[in-house]
């Protein structure tokens, strides 16, 4: 009889839902100030070294356990999928690029709001899931359907719901995930 043994698989993936629950520990154990110093980014001075850091790191914090236990979920289900067809160092660049992008537009456009949370990278993944069966020269139905569904709640809650949750950095995920998905696989 053969023995099932636990597969560590998936180390992009898994090393960053690790770094969340770290940043989870750690801004518990602190009450918050290390969500504050390291795991938000806001408008804050340029020759602050950690400026550019939080520009990485805001996306490994979150605001409670819900917050966590929804994007570590989607991340967990949606990641493995990913890494397995486009590899560790792709999706660590997919994860930094949507970080990057969602905390510079945060900054500049809404300069007095901080954010935290992975929820960009979760929508980079829904979109970028939507293209693993892409075929070259084709837009498949199910990315046109994901788009529409994801994307268009989001536009609506932006334009119609005041609430806390940063709309725009799931718009700005989402069309990270869709432009990488089109481009890795026109290749």
């Amino acid at each position: 009889m053969k023995k099932t043994k636990i597969a560590f698989n998936s180390p992009a993936i898994l090393l960053f839902v690790f770094l969340c629950l770290f940043a989870m520990l750690l801004n518990m154990m602190t009450a918050g100030a290390t969500n504050k110093m390291v795991f938000l980014t806001y408008r804050s001075s340029l020759i602050n070294p950690l400026t550019y850091v939080r520009l990485f790191t805001h996306v490994l914090g979150h605001a409670n356990w819900t917050h966590f236990i929804g994007n570590m979920s989607y991340i967990l289900l949606l990641g493995p999928i990913l890494e397995e067809k486009y590899g560790f160092a792709r999706i660590v660049e997919v994860i930094a690029v949507t970080a990057v992008i969602t905390g510079l537009f945060n900054a500049i456009f809404f300069p007095g709001v901080a954010l935290c949370g992975a929820s960009g990278v979760v929508f980079a993944f829904i979109l970028l899931t939507s293209f693993t069966s892409f075929k070259k020269g084709e837009i498949p139905i199910t990315f046109i359907l994901v788009a529409i569904i994801f994307l268009g709640q989001q536009v609506h809650d932006a334009i119609f719901t005041i609430d806390n949750i940063s709309n725009m950095s799931h718009i700005l995920g989402g069309i990270v995930g869709a432009l990488t998905g089109y481009t890795l696989n026109q290749k």
